[in-house]
Order: C-alpha cells, then structure tokens, then sequence
C-alpha cells in the first residue's frame, strides 16, 4: 500500500472500528473507508480522484440492488431465512392475534396500541371513511372500462387538492390528519372503482362495520337494508390486508420516499407508490398465478406443466421471490386463509386443487428445492380474490389498501429523517458530446 494515506470521511476514521481499505490503482493513493452497519458510504468514494478536477469515484447500482438509501426501523427481513417483522414483531403473530387497524398503528407509531389508544385510532379512521362528494363525480367522470388501478392513482392524488393544508409536511397535528384520511379513504376510493366498472351505484360507508367488513360492503351491498359480512371472509381479508402492510424498500415503497423527498403532501407521494405498484412486475404477479393455474387446468396436467417449466418452456409464477431465499412466511399463513374462504363461499374451484397440487410437487422436487423456488405471498392471494368475486383488475387495487400504512409509515419516517435530501441519483454518461449544430438544409 501506498504511504499516502486519505480518506472520503476523515472524523469518522479515528473512531471507525471496522473499516475498508482501498487502493487506486490509478494513483497508488491508499483511503481507509468507515464500515457502519455492514455499510460503506457512497460519497465517503468521491475523495478518490485521478487529480483536483476530478469528480471523484461513484457506485453504479442498476435498480439499487445492492444500495441502502436510507435507515429504517420499520420491517426486518431475512430472505434466507424467511423472515418478516413489523418493528420487531413476527408476522405470523401479527397475522393470528392483530387487527389490521393494530397494525397499522404499529407501523406508524412504532408500538402496539393500548386499548384506550386503539379504541381512539379506530374511531377516528371510521369517522374518516366518507369522501367528499367532488371526489365521487371524479370518479364516475371515467370511462365504464377504466382500470380501477388508474382510477385509485388519480383519486388519492386528488384528495391533495381536497387538502392543501397537507402540504404543512412538518407539522404534527397535520401529519395525523392526513395518516388517518388515507387509510380510511383508500377503501372507499377502491370500493367506488369496483362499483363502476361494474355500472352498480356507489355504496356509502357503513360506521357500524369494522374496517374488512365496511370494505366488503361497499363492494357487494346490494339492496339489502344492512350488510352482513361471513366473519371467516372479514378475518381473511383483515389478514391479507396485514400481509400486504409493509415490505421494506420495495419498488412502490421506494417511489413514495423518492418522490417525497421533496417534501410534497402525503396524497402526491402515496400516488406514487399506487403508480409503481400499477406494474405487472410489482403488484400484479398474482393475476400471472391465475391465469397460469387456468392454463394447467386440472392436477393431472400438473406433472407435465412441471416438465416445461423445467425445459424452460412455461415460467412458474408465484414461486420464488426477490428477497426471500426461502419460504415467504406470509404464504404459509395465506394457505389457511384460503381454505377458510373456500370454505365460507362454498366455493368449488379445481384451481385451489392444482395449486396445491403444484406446491406439493415444486417442494420435493430437486430441480426447485435447489433453485430454493418456494410459494410466495402471489400464489395464494389471487385464489382468495377471485374467491371474493372480484375481476383480476381489482387484485392489485386490494394490494394498495393493504400497502398503504406501511407507505406512510415510510413517509412520516422519510419526513423525520435529517439525513434525508431531496432524492437524486446519478447517472454515467454515455452519449455523444460537443457537437455542432447543422442546419436542417445541410442535414
């Protein structure tokens, strides 16, 4: 190593009891980087230059596979050993023994709620679930055969303008307000979208209801004076909304955060993680397991979808995940949850059957058992959706309500993080340069 000796974070290396050291080769200078929580800072690189004109070194990380771009103390997970909590607490007590109002409480503020304090937080969604009128001749302005996707994006980014004063991002009394709107009104939103796409009149909410069963209200009320939800499809949904809650810094979760960093109002910035979960990559694999299970049709044509899938002529979606390396624990917990909904909608769907069929075999085969392709939280939420009656376009509109919690916890997080700027990645260069400009006679 070279006698010289520099460092990008010079204060931080006295103290620094890991660190990394780097040579650049280029100038045979030697830095000593801080380790923190098994990571290095980009910008601690930018102090290894070619000469004073330099810009300094970067990271290249094409979709941020290896980057943190923030500290969170929301959900830890641990993909290789299927691993997921909310603030400390495993999701498969969270899933048996919460509400999904709890949950989101836990989110938010960091704590379980005590009964006085839960018993405030529910009655103030509740009072909250009614939208202003303006909102509903918004949505009945789009087209009968609007995605109720789109039509939930531009709603909650239209509730801002219902609320200008949730541009006040700083101030506590305001950041509540605007918490509890949109936990409570993105059901409404998504439950109006449903409604008109299916040219049924909208359904107001029901205050006497809990949050899953006022939900599935608005969706299938008819014309009977007060709607009765089955308590085993009210606790799967609860369920299946706690699941969907938070998941780390996702693709949605990660736009929220980005694109509040400018310190827009909370709606704008929830919008914009509705937008990214819009994506078939994001929120839609799940409609990719339904029509996959319709292809395989019945369990006796599983062996052989499983003798394509490994001559790689058909995908298996709904197996397998990005950060888990091992069993998603929210699928073991959703397999229950399907069975109860079967079993309270009477249900006789021979895609559940091929579905188990499909686990049974992908987990003692070898082929996917080394490839560690384990059921994720996808295979089974579409089956409970279709269960309900919902269109596959509805699928990740339900994920958006469950998600939404967890997109402000991350928000109030971002907003109080004082090492947070505005976000702004970089880019390498690779185009043209200094070019002249010709004339469009000469060109």
């Amino acid at each position: 190593m070279s006698e010289t000796q520099e460092t990008g974070a010079d204060a931080a290396v006295g103290t620094a009891q890991e660190t990394l050291s780097v040579v650049d080769n280029r100038t045979g200078k030697a830095y000593e980087v801080p380790i923190t929580d098994g990571t290095v800072r980009a910008m601690d690189f930018r102090a290894m230059k070619v000469d004073e004109e330099d810009f300094g070194l970067m990271t290249y990380d094409p979709a941020f596979t290896n980057t943190a771009a923030c500290r969170s103390a929301i959900t830890y997970i641990d993909g290789d050993k299927g691993i997921l909590e909310y603030r400390g607490y495993p999701i498969e007590q969270l899933a048996e023994q919460a509400t999904f109002l709890e949950v989101a409480y836990l989110l938010i503020y960091g704590e379980l709620p005590n009964t006085e304090q839960l018993k405030e937080w529910t009655h103030a969604i509740t009072i909250h679930t009614f939208v202003h009128e303006n909102v509903k001749s918004l949505v009945e302005g789009f087209r009968y055969d609007a995605h109720p996707m789109g039509m939930l994006l531009s709603s909650v980014g239209a509730l801002s303008t219902f609320y200008p004063e949730a541009k006040n991002i700083h101030d506590e009394q305001t950041q509540y307000e605007q918490i509890v709107r949109l936990i409570a009104k993105v059901p409404t939103l998504a439950a109006f979208a449903y409604r008109h796409a299916k040219g049924m009149p909208y359904v107001y909410p029901d205050n006497d209801l809990n949050y899953a069963e006022n939900f599935l209200g608005m969706l299938f009320k008819v014309a009977e004076l007060k709607y009765e939800a089955d308590p085993r499809i009210a606790k799967a949904l609860d369920v299946l909304l706690i699941l969907h809650a938070d998941h780390e810094q996702n693709c949605s979760t990660s736009s929220v955060r980005a694109v509040g960093s400018s310190q827009v109002d909370p709606y704008s910035a929830v919008s914009a993680g509705i937008a990214a979960l819009y994506g078939p990559l994001h929120g839609g694999a799940n409609q990719s397991v339904l029509e996959m299970l319709a292809r395989i049709e019945s369990v006796d044509n599983v062996p052989g979808f499983i003798d394509r899938v490994k001559n790689g002529d058909e995908k298996l979606m709904g197996f397998g995940h990005r950060v888990y390396k091992n069993f998603d624990p929210r699928a073991k917990i959703l397999k229950k949850a399907v069975e109860d909904v079967f079993e309270a909608t009477g249900t006789e769907n021979p895609l559940l059957e091929v579905a188990k069929e499909l686990e049974r075999i992908a987990l003692e085969d070898d082929y996917f058992v080394k490839r560690k392709l384990y059921p994720n939280v996808d295979f089974y939420s579409g089956l409970i959706y279709e269960a309900l009656g919902l269109p596959v376009e509805m699928f990740t509109v339900m994920f958006a309500i469950g998600r939404t919690p967890g997109w402000v916890a991350q928000w109030l997080e971002m907003v109080g993080d004082k090492e947070q700027k505005i976000a702004r990645p970089r880019q390498i260069y690779t185009g043209d340069r200094t070019r002249d400009y010709v004339p469009i006679d000469q060109r």
